[in-house]
């Protein structure tokens, strides 16, 4: 097999839990094949880089074997070479205002300060 639908690709190296859901990520334009958008229906072939936005992670793969069934997934890893970037980190990035309970209601001044706190995250 020379080449294949990228949604179909997408799902059976488990990139996507189901087929369904690897097309709407192409017809959301969340999935882009050599650095053009594609469609649902748009080819993937050997050496092709392919870019989708998957479960809000970026995810970049390097085409190295065409499948167009699902397989398991030690076969499905051995299919493409994943240069995806680094996931975040999971340490909160933004300060948040806390208040000790039973304060009442913030004050004007207290409401500022919690204003500026979301405006700096």
């Amino acid at each position: 097999m020379d080449s294949t639908r990228v949604d179909r690709w997408l799902w059976s190296i488990r990139l996507c839990s189901t087929r369904s859901e690897a097309t709407d990520v192409c017809r959301g334009g969340h999935v882009r094949v050599n650095g053009r958008p594609a469609k649902p229906a748009t080819t993937v072939s050997i050496g092709d880089e392919v870019a989708a936005r998957v479960h809000g992670r970026d995810r970049v793969v390097e085409v190295v074997r065409v499948i167009d069934k699902r397989v398991g997934a030690p076969i499905a890893v051995e299919c493409y070479v994943d240069r995806s970037p680094p996931p975040p980190s999971r340490e909160p990035s933004a300060a948040y205002a806390e208040r000790s309970r039973g304060t009442g209601r913030p004050t004007k001044r207290d409401r500022r300060q919690i204003e500026r706190l979301r405006d700096r995250g």
